[in-house]
């Protein structure tokens, strides 16, 4: 009886496998693909191997390496498939801001920067997993997180806007923080915890209309509210991406507690009537929208930000012009190394690349969702839920706003655009996930085995 007690324990635990030798294999390439496209557009460039590209191999290398041991160490079970993404989007990225420091007309270099800004992200990452043990945590923080969301949310108000919007804030030492970017883990964290309790409550109906369940008048308080809230952000901030981050996130979150098609139905009649609202009086929005309607229409001399990218695409065509042989350097006007990095991609790797980018981020959501649908915990399935619908949400604002599908919204591209801020903030996202993902795929642990005195007993009368 004892022997097959243990065989069974034993086939338990192989029947879970940790998965960190994938990992590891899909990491040596998401190394070496960043590397190899360094040593295109060296040679596209120079006609010469660039010559830091040993450095740059041994940084990120060593990156992907340590953050590969920690989860190895902390997190065996988690998802073998989002820290490769992640690294293989920030060294990407790296590669494209590089490319774009090439261009003397662009602006100062900034890939030291962001290579600094993602060892400060991937340190986050590492500090998370470390000391994070359990999730379940920050649900005590639920109403504390609150706090210091609005706080991150208001704080720009009072610091100078740039290019119109108000989404920065200036640390002395540090530079410019855009603390909207963390305020979304933050807000999500909050959410969780809030309609883990209230879910009930709100997925009550009180009366049916044209097959949509209504919800109860004082409940519909919750969703009002932050609808107000991101329509101050709108207003006060001029800030079109954090608002409908915020707005949509919770909407989002809303709908997967009460799974209610109505709160889904409120939510899009609400935010189309605030966003009609505010450009009525906000000239920013106005001039947003109007450069959307309008890409060709003539503005300062030249054609919009919107129809440059545009062109960059056309030009791209398929398979592109090749790394390093595009024309970065004559969209001149926008921010080619942030909100409009991906005209850039699109340019020189074609649609096939722009595709194989985008396919990256929709894989990286759907391992988000993956671990909601596997957590063992309401709010575990929740946090997941609301950070994978947080990442969706801005890479499809992004992409949306640089491809001409809706208006620009300012906000940058995880990973791929320069930002310290977005870069930091989203592995500090990853790491929660994987976190999460850890929880809910480690295995339960196998009953004490039975001795034959202790069988003895129980058969005994």
């Amino acid at each position: 009886m004892s022997s097959s007690t243990t065989n069974t324990t034993t086939i338990g635990t192989i029947g879970a496998p940790s998965r960190r030798n994938t990992e590891l294999a899909m990491l040596v390439f998401a190394v070496l693909i960043p590397v190899f496209a360094y040593i295109n557009v060296g040679l596209a460039k120079e006609g010469t191997v660039p010559a830091g590209v040993l450095g740059y191999s041994l940084g990120l290398g060593l990156l992907a390496g340590v953050a590969h041991l920690v989860v190895r160490k902390w997190a065996p079970y988690a998802d073998p498939l989002m820290l490769p993404i992640a690294t293989l989007l920030n060294g990407l990225g790296l590669i494209f801001i590089w490319r774009l420091d090439q261009e003397p007309s662009l602006g100062k270099a900034m890939a030291p920067n962001q290579l600094m800004w993602s060892t400060f992200g991937v340190a986050l990452f590492l500090a998370i997993l470390i000391f994070l043990k359990d999730h379940r945590v920050l649900q005590r923080y639920t109403y504390i997180s609150m706090v210091v969301a609005l706080v991150l949310l208001v704080a720009p108000v009072f610091f100078p806007g740039v290019n119109g919007a108000k989404i920065w804030i200036t640390i002395p030492g540090l530079g410019s923080l855009q603390p909207g970017e963390f305020a979304k883990i933050i807000i999500a964290i909050f959410f969780a915890g809030y309609l883990m309790v209230k879910r009930d409550a709100l997925a009550l109906a009180s009366r049916r209309f044209m097959g949509l369940y209504l919800p109860r008048g004082r409940d519909l308080g919750p969703i009002l509210v932050i609808w107000a809230l991101s329509l101050m952000i709108l207003v006060f901030e001029t800030d079109l991406g954090t608002s409908l981050l915020f707005f949509g996130l919770f909407v989002v979150m809303l709908y997967v507690a009460t799974e209610r098609t109505s709160w889904i139905v409120f939510g899009l009649l609400l935010s189309a009537g605030g966003a009609v609202a505010v450009a009525t009086f906000e000239s920013h929005v106005q001039t947003r929208v109007h450069n959307w309607l309008n890409p060709l229409e003539l503005s300062n001399g030249g054609v919009t930000e919107t129809a440059q990218a545009m062109y960059s695409f056309g030009s791209g065509g398929i398979l592109g012009s090749g790394l390093g042989q595009g024309y970065s350097r004559l969209i001149l006007g926008i921010a080619p190394k942030s909100d409009y990095i991906l005209a850039t991609v699109g340019e020189e790797v074609g649609l096939a690349g722009l595709m194989a980018i985008l396919l990256l981020y929709g894989l990286l959501i759907e391992r988000g969702i993956r671990t909601a649908l596997a957590a063992r915990d309401p709010f575990g399935k929740l946090l997941s839920i609301g950070l994978s619908g947080a990442f969706a949400l801005q890479v499809f604002v992004v992409a949306g706003g640089v491809t001409g599908l809706i208006p620009l919204t300012g906000m940058t591209m995880p990973f791929l655009a320069q930002g310290g801020s977005s870069v930091i903030a989203n592995w500090a996202l990853v790491a929660i996930l994987l976190r999460i993902s850890d929880t809910a795929r480690r295995p339960a642990p196998a009953p004490a085995p039975s001795t034959d005195a202790e069988m003895t007993q129980v058969v005994r009368p």
